[in-house]
């Protein structure tokens, strides 16, 4: 008993002052996450809190599976949607790393015919300020969302559409974009990008529950997406993955998300100047800042810088807000698209800083 004492206060004098703190806001984050994630028996989602790599909060709400009935679980694997391009924009800078590309180059050196491509570069492509046609705003879209399309032939979907601006006229939020950049990945590496994704960054970031999207494959702990209708829930529209492919088609789960944040302080997968680029401030044509860096968000929380990046794709909606100067980390996935974890999220990490600064 006596060394069952002892046992006891080393792991509460181990606990850093966050975690006692994070037990105290337990209800408060509850709350906050019931107000949009009340029906125990429709779908739900997965919410947790990371401090200084480690998780302090981590809950399931609703069910992962309404034919079978099964819970949600911490350990369940949804669909990222457009948090997959924090993986193209690294993939990127990997290779520009390893001297295989620059971010300075025109697209034109790697696809000839593309229009106008002596002047777009990789970094208008990464920023969100190319020009290009958005193809999720394409009419046509409709034709191809259950084809099976090979990188090239997304790119020759959108490549021809007039432009909407000048390159680095404007920041418009651009799916076609993050395609190129998946192209290009490939062009350079000799390799699909899912396996490089895998390989270079799930396997080196150890994590073993993320993959690329398949609606075919047998994937353990598979959450299932829904959408909902007047009179209740549907399964979710069925797409083909090669079409989001590099700017939405990645799937994972909280503890490898954590994974991958790891892996980017530690350095695991870039240096400290290709970590900079992805996470700094850039300038359009005229001088005006935005706030995007290469795959996420740059923002703050009443002054206090984070990084940020939601998802979107059928049937689920994906949100994190990681604060550096805290190293808190908050993630929230949903398995409906009628239910966003986007403010929940922000909501949280409001919270969580405000506790940690009491």
């Amino acid at each position: 008993m006596k060394n069952f004492s002892v046992s006891l206060l080393l792991w509460i004098f181990a606990l850093s002052p966050f975690a006692i703190k994070a037990q105290s806001i337990e209800k408060s984050v509850d709350s906050l996450i019931s107000r949009d994630f009340n029906d125990k028996n429709g779908p739900g989602g997965v919410f947790m809190i990371a401090h200084h790599g480690k998780p302090v909060y981590q809950k399931a709400f609703g069910k992962a599976n309404l034919e079978l009935g099964d819970d949600m679980s911490v350990d369940n694997v949804f669909e990222l949607g457009s948090m997959t391009k924090q993986f193209t924009a690294v993939a990127i800078l990997m290779l520009e790393q390893q001297g295989k590309l620059k971010v300075g180059d025109r697209i034109s050196k790697y696809i000839p015919d593309y229009p106008n491509g002596d002047k777009i570069t990789i970094h208008h492509l990464l920023t969100h300020t190319s020009g290009i046609k958005d193809f999720t705003k394409m009419k046509s879209l409709s034709d191809i969302a259950q084809k099976e399309m090979t990188p090239k032939m997304m790119v020759d979907f959108f490549k021809n559409e007039p432009v909407n601006f000048a390159p680095g006229e404007k920041f418009d939020y651009n799916n076609s974009g993050y395609v190129l950049l998946g192209y290009l990945i490939e062009l350079v590496s000799g390799e699909k990008y899912e396996d490089y994704i895998r390989i270079h960054i799930f396997d080196k970031a150890g994590m073993s529950q993320s993959c690329y999207a398949s609606d075919r494959k047998v994937i353990k702990n598979r959450a299932y997406g829904y959408h909902k209708k007047e009179y209740g829930y549907v399964n979710k529209t069925v797409i083909s993955f090669s079409v989001p492919f590099s700017s939405g088609s990645l799937m994972s789960t909280l503890s490898d998300m954590l994974k991958w944040q790891n892996a980017l302080n530690q350095n695991l997968l870039l240096d400290s100047i290709e970590m900079k680029k992805a996470f700094s401030n850039y300038k359009l044509n005229n001088g005006d800042d935005f706030t995007y860096g290469y795959g996420w968000h740059i923002r703050d929380i009443d002054k206090v810088p984070t990084r940020e990046h939601g998802g979107s794709i059928f049937g689920f909606k994906t949100m994190a807000v990681y604060i550096p100067g805290e190293d808190i980390y908050v993630v929230g996935f949903s398995n409906c698209d009628c239910n966003s974890p986007t403010q929940v999220v922000k909501d949280i990490a409001e919270l969580t800083l405000k506790k940690l600064k009491q």
